[in-house]
């Protein structure tokens, strides 16, 4: 079954200048809004390090495109707007939380569902937190648990931790687990706290845990 097939990688990939995997801690990377990159913190660092040693101005460090000192949120805006008509579905996702903090939930699903369709993994996880929330649209289980499936079977941690508490609560527990695991490979420490407990409780094998432990880490 496809769902529970090991992605790869996380739906993060890697820093496009490091060529690390990206941590699934949306605090340790940094999205450059004038192309849409989501980078390390640790190239991030570096850029402005290198930039105050060498009393350079400010550039993407990725593009090198210089940031105005001023009106920098306009700016960010501005090329957001510019790359979402362009179809960028980064872009795209990162406008619907401009709209989503706003209160406009329809106008942030109308962005998420079109970067969804572009194959946007984090979109479709963020879609399926409207449905479960019922902002914009009505509450629908099924289509939350579709969104959520599809970011799952694109390497998203968090959905994928969704997934099992949802199959656990359904005393589905062999499945629960599997998802666990899976999310444990891709970074998930809380799944490793799960799979700890599971272990504990005699559900989850020694190999399995021992398996997992060794992926995350």
């Amino acid at each position: 079954e496809i769902l529970f097939r090991q992605p790869e990688t996380s739906y993060l990939g890697e820093c496009p200048i490091c060529c690390l995997p990206l941590s699934s801690d949306s605090e340790k990377s940094t999205m450059l809004g004038c192309c849409s990159r989501l980078i390390c913190d640790g190239c991030d660092f570096a850029n402005k390090l290198r930039e105050f040693e060498e009393n350079l101005e400010h550039t993407c460090p990725f593009c090198r495109v210089p940031t105005p000192k001023s009106q920098a949120e306009a700016y960010l805006n501005s090329n957001r707007k510019r790359r979402a008509k362009a179809n960028d579905p980064v872009a795209l996702r990162e406008m619907s939380k401009t709209h989503y903090h706003k209160g406009d939930y329809k106008g942030a699903l109308e962005y998420l569902m079109k970067a969804a369709e572009l194959g946007d993994v984090g979109s479709h996880y963020l879609i399926s937190d409207l449905y479960r929330e019922g902002k914009g649209v009505e509450k629908d289980e099924k289509k939350e648990l579709y969104h959520t499936e599809e970011a799952a079977i694109g390497g998203h941690p968090e959905a994928r931790f969704f997934l099992a508490f949802y199959e656990a609560r359904n005393e589905r527990f062999d499945r629960a687990v599997k998802h666990w695991i899976i999310a444990a490979n891709l970074g998930c420490g809380d799944s490793i706290q799960q799979l700890k407990k599971g272990y504990k409780l005699g559900v989850v094998s020694k190999e399995d845990f021992a398996a997992a432990l060794r992926a995350h880490q």
